[in-house]
């Protein structure tokens, strides 16, 4: 399927399988109208596949020369599960790794999994599902850079448009979406 139709089904399923309307308190705390729970799409199989297509085509578009993508726990997951797999069918492999929201107090102890399979000051994307204010963002872009791997930039599938945008770009970085609020039938 080419991009455009890719794109326009997958705004088809994330309307059909992850968008609520209604009161919903989100991870910052807000009070929101709606709430878009990218994962009910990403773990569809349709969905996962139009995923690894599009981002890794966003990626390879905005930031060629990153090696590995990753992104918080839980709402990357299935992203960067989806991005990689694509790349490697497509001979540019991009390793995934996947930021704890807190070490584990167990084992190796690791912020980051999957640290073992990327080099000393990698070029790599921060992958998010929802961006709303950025907070869970900005955290797994510290770890990033505390774990020597440098951030080239952020690619969200929605950004909700309340802030993100800035906070991302008042760290240097570019913040790169698939969709955005306006692209959802949110009244009021």
């Amino acid at each position: 399927m080419d991009s455009a139709g890719a794109r326009a089904r997958l705004l088809e399923l994330l309307i059909q399988k992850s968008f609520r309307t209604g009161r919903i308190v989100l991870s910052s705390g807000k009070i929101s109208n709606f709430y878009v729970d990218c994962k009910q799409t990403a773990l569809s199989a349709e969905g996962h596949k139009l995923i690894g297509q599009l981002l890794f085509e966003q990626v390879r578009e905005t930031f060629p020369d990153a090696r590995a993508i990753g992104g918080p726990t839980l709402g990357a997951d299935p992203l960067i599960s989806a991005i990689s797999t694509w790349s490697t069918l497509h001979d540019h492999p991009l390793d995934a790794f996947i930021i704890r929201k807190d070490a584990k107090e167990h084992g190796t102890g690791q912020p980051i999994e999957g640290l073992g399979n990327l080099g000393e000051g990698w070029p790599v994307v921060v992958i998010e599902d929802v961006v709303t204010t950025a907070g869970s963002t900005l955290r797994s872009i510290d770890r990033c850079r505390d774990a020597g791997l440098k951030v080239l930039g952020v690619i969200a599938l929605v950004d909700r448009q309340e802030g993100g945008r800035a906070a991302i770009e008042a760290e240097g970085l570019r913040l790169e979406t698939m969709f955005d609020r306006s692209d959802f039938p949110i009244e009021g």
